[in-house]
């Protein structure tokens, strides 16, 4: 059987992409794994959803819990100055770089290790400097065709949030479902059970009010 092909789905503007980033940074040191910046905001919009941090109670709930799960794993996190941000600059300057480990970690680790901005090309002025990217060429038109490109293509893909890992055509949402790819990537036929089957074809009842 051939190799599926690997893709993780991502924006620096999710500390779970962050969290998930230490896990996929293993996967891809053992196999290949395309690393493709989108637009979070891009994939929201097509989808008619809200990210977490725009519904009180459930921001001040997600912020908490990604920094226990943080603390969990021993890994060091530190909220930027404000959250969301405009996650733009930064996912072009992983473009312009190469969209290499090196960069993906080098802004991963300046946005949520350090806890510094990541909302402009000046912020990340001293990264870009690092991985030997001029400002220029982060705004040129070629890396913010390339930045569209990448999230039209996770949409064809199927992809509604980030971080995920697409194992193949099959998508694995969220960095606690990294385990379950995993998984899959070791039993693809656990996704050939006939329950796994049947979930994909369930259908949606329809409520209706007295």
């Amino acid at each position: 059987m051939s190799t599926p092909a690997l893709r993780w789905y991502f924006d620096f503007i999710s500390p779970f992409a962050y969290l998930q980033w230490q896990r996929v940074r293993a996967l891809a040191a053992q196999r290949p794994v395309a690393l493709v910046p989108v637009a979070f905001g891009a994939l929201l919009a097509a989808h008619s959803h809200k990210g977490p941090a725009e519904i009180p109670g459930k921001r001040e709930f997600t912020y908490r819990h990604v920094l226990w799960q943080a603390r969990r794993a021993g890994v060091p996190l530190r909220f930027p100055p404000a959250h969301p941000f405009n996650p733009l600059a930064s996912l072009r300057l992983s473009v312009a770089a190469g969209n290499t480990p090196e960069a993906v970690q080098a802004i991963f680790d300046w946005i949520w290790g350090q806890g510094q901005a990541g909302d402009s090309v000046e912020a990340l002025g001293p990264v870009a400097a690092a991985l030997g990217v001029a400002a220029q060429t982060v705004g040129s038109e070629s890396v913010k065709t390339a930045l569209r490109a990448n999230t039209e293509s996770a949409l064809l893909a199927g992809v509604f949030g980030v971080p995920t890992l697409s194992i193949g055509p099959e998508l694995f949402w969220g960095n606690d479902a990294h385990d379950f790819a995993l998984d899959a990537l070791q039993h693809p036929e656990m996704l050939e059970d006939p329950e796994m089957q049947r979930l994909k074809q369930l259908p949606v009842a329809v409520h209706r009010r007295a």
